[in-house]
Formats: structure tokens, C-alpha cells, sequence
């Protein structure tokens, strides 16, 4: 048995819980088509997101807590920039966050509760290493992943994963 999360399971039956920026429908769409092309696994299993919080750094804190600053009314929408996509891990896509890491990382902290945190680069999986490379992950449509530029995310979603089952919204927090 391991504490994970808010949960105790043991290795067949692990629950996980974080916070992650879902991309809004006007991008998703046409981001989501070439996501089915280079990593149906991933593209089935949460749709295209930044994440915010993982879950080891919210093992902390409590849900009252967590509320308390997700509904804060001083917490207004971010907009990301992101650029081109980048392979990685032989076949991992990713796009890459350009400009607004600054304004990511405090609404990290504030989510937190914390300036001492680990910095992540903010960015949104495309394809991700771990699953099976699939047939239509190649360069050519690496190239055709549409460009987003800015994406504003005005709000944060609490989601949560059984296993190895698809992630689900357990709330919304509207920024």
C-alpha cells in the first residue's frame, strides 16, 4: 500500500489528482484531430492541457485549502504562448510555452501556497514517449500540428485519474 494523492491504494488501483488548464474548444478541435494522429493512447486519455499542479504537490494540501485559492477573486484568466512543435524522446510532441512562464508560475505559487516550489516549463503534450509510437506520428504530421500562438485559460480544472482510465473533471474553477 502507498498514500497517493488523497487516496490510498495499492499499485493495481492508483488514483491520481491534479490541476491542469484545458485548452478552450475554438483550439482544442483542430488540435485534438492531430493529437488522434500522433498519440491515440494519450489523445484518448485526457484532452489537450497545461498542467498546473501535479499530483506529489498536492499531497499537502487540503481540499478546503485547495478551494480556498482556486476560488480567490483576485485570480484572473493567463494567456500562454506557445511555438512551434518539438519532438522529444525520440517520438514525444510537445509545444513549447514562448511567453507568459512568468504569469504560469505564480498562479503556481499562489495555488501552492508557496514562492518555494520546483519550476516546470509550462506546455501541452501532444504525443507523449511513454505510450506506443503510432503509425501517424511522423514529420510530416509533426509539421501539419496546427499553431495555436496565445491561449488564454480562464479556468482550472481539478481532474482525476483511476488506473489507467481516462482522466475526469472532478471540478471546475472558473478564473
Amino acid at each position: 500500500m502507498r498514500r497517493r494523492g488523497h487516496e490510498v491504494t495499492d499499485r493495481r488501483q492508483v488514483t491520481r489528482r491534479q490541476l491542469s488548464l484545458y485548452a478552450p474548444s475554438d483550439i482544442a478541435v483542430p488540435l485534438e484531430a492531430t493529437r488522434q494522429l500522433l498519440d491515440p493512447v494519450q489523445s484518448r486519455l485526457i484532452p489537450a492541457h497545461v498542467t498546473l499542479c501535479r499530483e506529489d504537490e498536492l499531497v499537502t494540501i487540503t481540499d478546503s485549502q485547495l478551494e480556498s485559492r482556486l476560488t480567490d477573486s483576485s485570480l484572473k484568466p493567463i494567456t500562454l504562448h506557445f511555438g512551434q512543435p518539438e519532438v522529444f524522446d525520440g517520438h514525444g510532441v510537445l509545444l513549447s510555452c514562448a511567453r507568459g512562464e512568468q504569469e504560469f508560475h505564480a498562479l503556481r505559487e499562489h495555488v501552492l501556497g508557496s514562492r518555494a516550489i520546483r519550476r516546470h516549463s509550462p506546455h501541452m503534450t501532444l504525443a507523449h514517449p511513454r505510450n506506443p509510437r503510432s503509425v501517424g506520428n511522423c514529420p510530416a504530421n509533426v509539421a501539419r500540428v496546427p499553431q495555436v500562438g496565445a491561449i488564454t485559460f480562464s479556468s482550472i480544472h481539478l481532474i482525476e485519474q483511476n488506473a489507467d482510465e481516462p482522466w475526469k473533471i472532478i471540478h471546475e474553477f472558473k478564473l
